[in-house]
């Protein structure tokens, strides 16, 4: 088995310890009745609004692709967009890079140049989250404690790169340091990209797409719930659950925010919603993370496969390392 495989296998089996664990305290014959009364219709909602979650980012891909200078055949980017949701619950979050591997790989295009897209990409989904966090924040109040811990670190990311002397110090740190310093000119070109990316024009653009991205997979969490008889919650409610708790799993650097952001959805869930117990709220948070987060892990293999069939290898050891060479660690 490849090294890939074996990732794939342990975050399957790690999301699939999670899920017993929550379905052994909801209580077993519970969970499996509430499932038994969920209308799957609503799940078919859920997997066609997860993937106009994906169209609508991959257009900021091609936004971002774009304005670095980068054109490749729209085939070939969206398989390799796609393909990065395969790495998604792996540990060590190589798959936040995987995409830049696979450019450098297939076309050849320095990570350096792209793996800036990351961090863009990260920067304007935290800030349409917090956006539509906010939308339904003033009915739990004392939940809005992660919107301003978002907001800090994307403000402070922001001035980082906005303000160049602070980013050009840092660089000319890094390079009189003695085993970082030989990365100076790909940082240098990192941080270029990542200016060019997060100046305010790109910034507003990316973040519009990104409103509209997670604002399908807010009504996709509201569609879900209400395919449980009895179960009401309103959608600005979920809205801001769903949306708060995709910021509580990434900022607990866990991947996909494994665990952090089901525990939090289910208590959410039981403080905002009517009709709802512990069993139910379980499996609406497990039907809504099969339509979100697994859906694309699955996506992402297929697109993975077809990527490595074209020719390019993917080896996570060259990854890391890859990974590490490009400067995006920093």
């Amino acid at each position: 088995m490849s090294k890939l495989s074996r990732a794939l296998t342990v975050s399957a089996a790690a999301g699939a310890a999670v899920y017993v664990g929550f379905a052994a305290w909801a209580g077993w014959h519970k969970v499996g009745a509430a499932l038994a009364r969920f209308s799957w219709t609503m799940a078919a909602a859920g997997f066609a609004l997860a993937s106009a979650n994906y169209l609508f980012r991959f257009a900021k891909w091609e936004y971002f692709l774009r304005r670095l200078g980068v054109r490749i055949p729209t085939g070939r980017s969206l398989a390799i967009f796609l393909a990065g949701f395969s790495l998604t619950v792996t540990p060590g979050k190589v798959g936040e890079v995987l995409k830049s591997y696979l450019l450098r790989e297939t076309d050849g295009v320095p990570m350096a140049r792209t793996a800036p897209i990351v961090i863009a990409e990260r920067v304007a989904d935290l800030v349409a989250l917090i956006l539509l966090a906010v939308v339904g924040a003033g009915t739990l109040g004392d939940s809005t404690r992660i919107l301003w811990i978002g907001s800090a670190l994307v403000a402070a990311l922001v001035v980082a790169v906005a303000v160049r002397p602070i980013g050009e110090a840092a660089i000319a740190l890094c390079e009189r340091l003695p085993v970082v310093g030989r990365l100076g000119p790909k940082l240098r070109e990192f941080y270029a990209s990542t200016r060019a990316l997060l100046a305010p024009a790109p910034l507003g653009v990316s973040t519009a797409l990104s409103v509209l991205a997670w604002a399908c997979e807010c009504v996709a969490f509201w569609v879900i719930l209400r395919g449980f008889p009895g179960a009401f919650v309103p959608l600005f409610r979920c809205t801001f659950i769903y949306a708060a708790m995709t910021i509580a799993g990434a900022l607990a650097f866990l991947p996909g925010g494994l665990g952090v952001t089901e525990a939090g959805m289910v208590a959410l869930l039981l403080r905002a919603g009517s009709g709802l117990d512990d069993p139910t709220a379980f499996a609406a948070t497990f039907v809504t993370r099969l339509c979100t987060l697994w859906f694309a892990v699955l996506i992402g293999v297929v697109a993975l496969g077809f990527v490595r069939r074209t020719g390019a290898a993917v080896d996570l050891a060259a990854l890391e390392e890859a990974r590490s060479a490009s400067g995006s660690d920093v």
